[in-house]
């Protein structure tokens, strides 16, 4: 069980997240790496907007000042 933000991030490096930008847009993907500044690499990346699947991408950098939310997600839900 994840103690601390940091531990989190590290327990769903490899795993499916779901990412929440600032601007209200969704990434679905396997989180490949983050950095200190919260910069994300995701895998078999998928991009929602108002709820709906609008483009696929192999790879995806997300800068992390536009992040706003980080949550594990299972493989079903994509």
């Amino acid at each position: 069980m994840a103690q601390t933000p940091s531990d989190f991030l590290r327990l769903v490096i490899g795993k499916q997240v779901h990412v929440k930008l600032n601007s209200n847009v969704d990434y679905k993907g396997i989180l490949v790496c983050l950095d200190g500044y919260m910069n994300l690499v995701l895998e078999n990346t998928e991009e929602y907007v108002n709820g709906q699947l609008k483009n696929k991408y192999g790879d995806a950098f997300v800068r992390g000042n536009n992040v706003l939310y980080i949550s594990a997600t299972s493989t079903s839900q994509t």
